[in-house]
């Protein structure tokens, strides 16, 4: 059966987004890239979502407060349920550092996966410290680590460790994905 936007029922039921979240400088974007690529789905770098002037505000090394990230948090949340209302399976990059932002953006359905890189502060400091053109300032990772809250058992995440190359731990997560029974809309 196909509904009014021309979505079949069973592409709308079976689509899902993966939201690729940890501390900045853990290859959130690099990894969800090549998992997208992978899995021929969707991407987006939830970066793009930021207005400039939050941009600028890391750039000088401020982190955002929770007045700041409410639009931004909302923006992707949109972005992830167009992408279920359409069919389309994706790919997001956030942050997602606190359960309450996890919440926003994954609304309570299971059709919404994390997907964790979990690395410890001296790897994630030496790669800050390496990476150059980027608007996060190196000096916001003791707040990025002190606002994480890792993902708990009932969110479902996928947690992968940061220490292997991008493209090895991309495999991992579609590994996982393809091990696991599909979620279905229905299932929420």
């Amino acid at each position: 059966m196909t509904s009014q936007t021309g979505v079949t029922d069973e592409a709308a039921a079976s689509a899902q987004v993966l939201v690729v979240m940890g501390v900045s400088g853990s290859g959130k974007s690099t990894v969800a890239a090549l998992i997208a690529e992978r899995l021929g789905w969707i991407f987006v770098d939830g970066d793009s979502f930021h207005t400039p002037e939050h941009v600028a505000k890391m750039h000088a090394g401020h982190a955002l407060d929770d007045e700041d990230r409410a639009p931004w948090l909302a923006r992707i949340a949109t972005w992830i349920q167009h992408r279920l209302e359409a069919g389309e399976s994706g790919v997001v990059v956030c942050s997602a550092l606190r359960r309450a932002y996890r919440d926003i953006l994954t609304r309570g359905s299971r059709r919404v996966r994390l997907v964790y890189l979990d690395g410890d502060k001296a790897l994630i400091a030496g790669r800050l410290a390496a990476r150059q053109g980027h608007f996060m300032s190196p000096r916001l990772l003791d707040s990025q680590f002190a606002t994480l809250e890792v993902p708990g058992p009932d969110e479902r995440p996928i947690i992968v460790g940061v220490a292997e190359p991008p493209e090895a731990i991309a495999d991992r997560v579609v590994a996982q994905l393809a091990a696991e029974p599909p979620v279905r809309s229905g299932a929420e």
